[in-house]
């Protein structure tokens, strides 16, 4: 009797053992990496992979970065949002970068940093399974500016990286970025005693050119910086560039980060990534 009871004790935790597995089995699995020392700083990534991943893939990836000011944030911001990418396809990475408030540092070291995080990426593609042709660069509010910074903004390469191996993007999500300093008091107060010749250098609309990759831009009407992404936008199409904005009627500053607004620009940046062949299909999320 007691040996019966044992060995169905074993059965019982055999199938629970394997019910967790498979159910761990459908979560992109991750992984930390430093991607950068400043003296005693390390700067880390976490990778997520998507469902049999292989070091042997060529998949698209996309690195994010979170908003805070250039001051604050946290790296976990868009964890949500590259999870579901890696579960779309994509390698997805969260960056963290230097700050104000824990480094003492202004904007345009975030930027360097920013760089440094998509040369990174596109100098380990193989290592970490990804087309380095496809590589996309996304944040929000502050971390949305330096996303488009890595494209946007010539010079800032950190000292002792590999030039030539290219800090540009492929194709950018943006989320309520900073997209202009320059002549703007608000902004130019983060620089080293206002800087207007870094103000100008780290203004990604001042930078436009034919060689700007396709850009996806996510406002809210309510937002005091709608305005610089309709200039943008309008700047980018004189170019020829494709742009296009996703615009939350009535909506402030950082709506993304809450439902359903997270979900819907979620939505659209999946179509958007869908439209360059970085994913498959229409989009899985369903939308609340």
């Amino acid at each position: 009797m007691k040996l019966s009871l044992r060995l169905l004790l074993v059965a019982l935790f055999a199938v629970t053992a394997t019910t967790i597995r498979a159910d761990d089995a459908k979560t992109p699995a991750t992984k930390d990496f430093v991607y950068k020392k400043i003296d005693a700083v390390e700067l880390t990534m976490t990778v997520h992979y998507p469902p049999a991943w292989k070091e042997t893939d060529r998949r698209p990836a996309i690195v994010f970065f979170f908003g805070g000011g250039w001051t604050n944030g946290k790296v976990t911001q868009f964890e949500s949002q590259a999870e579901y990418l890696a579960q779309r396809g994509m390698v997805a990475a969260l960056a963290d970068y230097r700050v104000k408030s824990r480094q003492n540092v202004t904007p345009d070291k975030c930027v360097e940093d920013a760089k440094s995080a998509i040369r990174w990426v596109r100098k380990n593609s193989a290592m970490l399974g990804i087309d380095p042709s496809k590589i996309v660069a996304s944040g929000g509010s502050a971390g949305g500016h330096i996303a488009a910074c890595t494209s946007l903004t010539t010079g800032l390469e950190a000292a002792g990286e590999d030039t030539n191996i290219s800090s540009q993007p492929n194709a950018m999500v943006l989320f309520n970025p900073v997209l202009n300093f320059h002549g703007i008091p608000m902004w130019t107060k983060y620089l080293p005693s206002g800087d207007e010749a870094i103000a100008k250098q780290i203004s990604p609309t001042l930078h436009l050119s034919r060689n700007t990759p396709p850009t996806l831009i996510h406002f809210g009407s309510s937002d005091n910086l709608a305005v610089q992404g309709t200039e943008f936008v309008e700047k980018s199409k004189s170019t020829g560039n494709r742009v296009e904005q996703f615009t939350a009627d009535g909506q402030p500053h950082g709506f993304f980060n809450r439902s359903p607004w997270k979900e819907r620009t979620l939505y659209r940046t999946d179509e958007f990534l869908a439209s360059l062949g970085y994913v498959q299909g229409p989009p899985t999320l369903k939308l609340p």
